[in-house]
């Protein structure tokens, strides 16, 4: 087997027409939805903004949660260790 048919997984011309049948269904199937691929990128960016936009109030939200949670945690914890047996 030569490197080029390793590389691609079997003969050119059987991978060519395995490329262009795949293409044509996932082409049918996105017709079908009326999605285009620019309006799959706007979404993927639309959706990542959305993502960074929500991450930053949440990890603000999360750490006064873990503020809060930390200061009745740590001091059981000490005491805890304080007064366990060894």
């Amino acid at each position: 087997m030569s490197n080029l048919n390793r590389f691609l997984g079997g003969s050119p011309g059987s991978v060519l027409v395995k490329l262009v049948f795949l293409s044509l269904l996932v082409g049918a199937f996105m017709a079908f939805l009326d999605i285009t691929p620019f309006g799959l990128i706007e979404g993927l960016f639309d959706w990542i903004s959305s993502v960074l936009d929500l991450s930053f109030e949440t990890v603000r939200e999360v750490g006064v949660w873990v503020l809060y949670g930390a200061i009745i945690v740590v001091p059981l914890w000490l005491l805890s260790r304080l007064f366990s047996r060894r």
